[in-house]
């Protein structure tokens, strides 16, 4: 059985609609982000009449990555608080990626920034390089709100340990985010020790107002976007499962419907983070896109059978109720900047390009859907990607494997065959991070401008 979802009266004005390309704010932001960072540095500058002997240099680079591993606190926070305007605009991939790095650098900077000031409190006790395990102990007994900071960086430590690929690829999904959001506690015990103990913020209050004004209006971002507007979206829309269909063998389409859905501001191309008040999955929050353009009472997701939680889904009852947070991702009509598009879809990767195959605007000849599977068996919503290109008289093409194996030939030279102006085109692409990377640089080869190709990936 597979669900059929005709062409609402919103989806056919979508596909009338101009072209309105909308670029990423992602350049502006980067050169404040590193316009803050120069600020940082400056506060030590000016705060540092002179630095003298080899102990003060060490004291003062401790200071320096404090500082800076402050600041890329707050914007590891503010990374995670899901803000529209980062979210839907920069897009939730790259987001993800800024935060990863962000990470990164942060626990690298905490690390240098105690052993270095340590290191300095030893050579100023005048103890030899071994007795830095002894200053450190004793400093965090004596200074005030170092407890905390201890605390704040073992949590660090954890949450950086855990987010090494090969260590989060064998973890649930679920525990590892869980894990992750010990960030929030473990920037709120750091905090009170950069405050406290911080010389250019008991030398300069400007700079304490200004640190509290920082971590202030990233908080509250925090508690607006995460909190609220999650449970004001929830309480407007009151969504339920409506039905269940398996689309493929290990494909299911989950149709939830809901009040006044033409309301959340969501559109084909977005994803939501879908948790089921169902036995064992109540504590499971996971993404899925839309697989089909929002209808105002009825939206629709399909998802493929690869873990526990996609595994579950084929068990959920009607009526069971849905808490969803979003929408999220920058892979809307708004990245379109030419006439016309080839969408690429590989696998699951159909769910969001179905939904665009439906509404980009665009007339006869203009959407092209290439669409790669192992087999015909695989190919799930076929029958509506048919009927859609039928209806919009666009272009369907599968590509699966041959009867003996063998994988089509997805190479510049062929999808120049295919599509001969495809270097005029927009391509939009969803699907497993190696079959994007892969046609990605054929795309590139055929003389498509990077800038014009438009994806969303979630490795790191």
């Amino acid at each position: 059985m597979t669900t059929t979802l005709a062409g609402g009266r919103a989806a056919r004005r979508q596909t009338t609609r101009r072209i309105r390309p909308r670029r990423s704010p992602a350049v502006p932001l980067l050169l404040l982000v590193w316009a803050g960072a120069a600020a940082v540095l400056w506060l030590w500058w000016h705060d540092t009449p002179a630095v003298e002997g080899n102990t003060g240099r060490i004291l003062n680079a401790g200071r320096i990555t404090g500082l800076l591993a402050g600041y890329l606190m707050a914007l590891v926070v503010l990374q995670m608080a899901r803000v529209p305007a980062l979210e839907r605009r920069v897009g939730s991939d790259r987001v993800a990626r800024w935060h990863a790095m962000t990470g990164r650098y942060t626990l690298s900077l905490v690390v240098a920034h105690v052993v270095l000031t340590m290191w300095a409190y030893t050579l100023q006790a005048g103890r030899p390089l071994g007795g830095i395990v002894r200053e450190t102990v004793e400093s965090v007994e004596q200074m005030p709100d170092m407890g905390k900071a201890a605390a704040g960086t073992g949590l660090l430590v954890l949450i950086g340990l855990t987010s090494i690929g090969r260590v989060r690829r064998r973890m649930p999904y679920d525990t590892w985010y869980h894990l992750h959001l010990l960030t929030y506690a473990a920037v709120f015990l750091t905090f009170w020790h950069q405050i406290s103990t911080g010389n250019d913020f008991a030398v300069t209050p400007a700079a304490k107002t200004f640190w509290y004004g920082l971590y202030g209006v990233v908080t509250a971002l925090v508690c607006w976007y995460r909190i609220i507007v999650p449970i004001r979206l929830n309480r407007r829309h009151r969504l339920r499962v409506e039905a269940v269909v398996e689309e493929t063998p290990g494909i299911v389409s989950v149709l939830i419907r809901g009040q006044r859905l033409h309301r959340m501001g969501a559109e084909a191309g977005h994803f939501f983070r879908w948790r089921f008040l169902a036995p064992g999955m109540r504590f499971s929050s996971h993404p899925y896109s839309l697989s089909a353009a929002p209808r105002p009472e009825l939206l629709r997701i399909t998802v493929k059978a690869i873990g526990d939680h996609s595994e579950r889904l084929r068990e959920l009852r009607p009526g069971t109720r849905v808490w969803a947070e979003g929408p999220y991702g920058a892979l809307t009509a708004q990245r379109r900047s030419r006439g016309k598009v080839l969408l690429v879809a590989g696998g699951v990767g159909i769910t969001p390009m179905r939904a665009l195959f439906e509404t980009l605007p665009g007339g006869a000849g203009d959407i092209t859907l290439l669409y790669r599977a192992s087999s015909t068996q695989d190919l799930a919503l076929w029958d509506e990607l048919a009927a859609i290109a039928e209806e919009r008289d666009a272009r369907l093409i599968y590509a699966v494997n041959g009867p003996d194996g063998v994988r089509p030939d997805i190479s510049s030279e062929n999808l120049r065959q295919k599509i001969p102006d495809l270097h005029r085109h927009d391509v939009f692409m969803c699907g497993p991070a190696g079959f994007t990377h892969a046609v990605y640089e054929a795309l590139r080869g055929a003389g498509v401008p990077a800038r014009r190709i438009h994806h969303e990936s979630f490795e790191m």
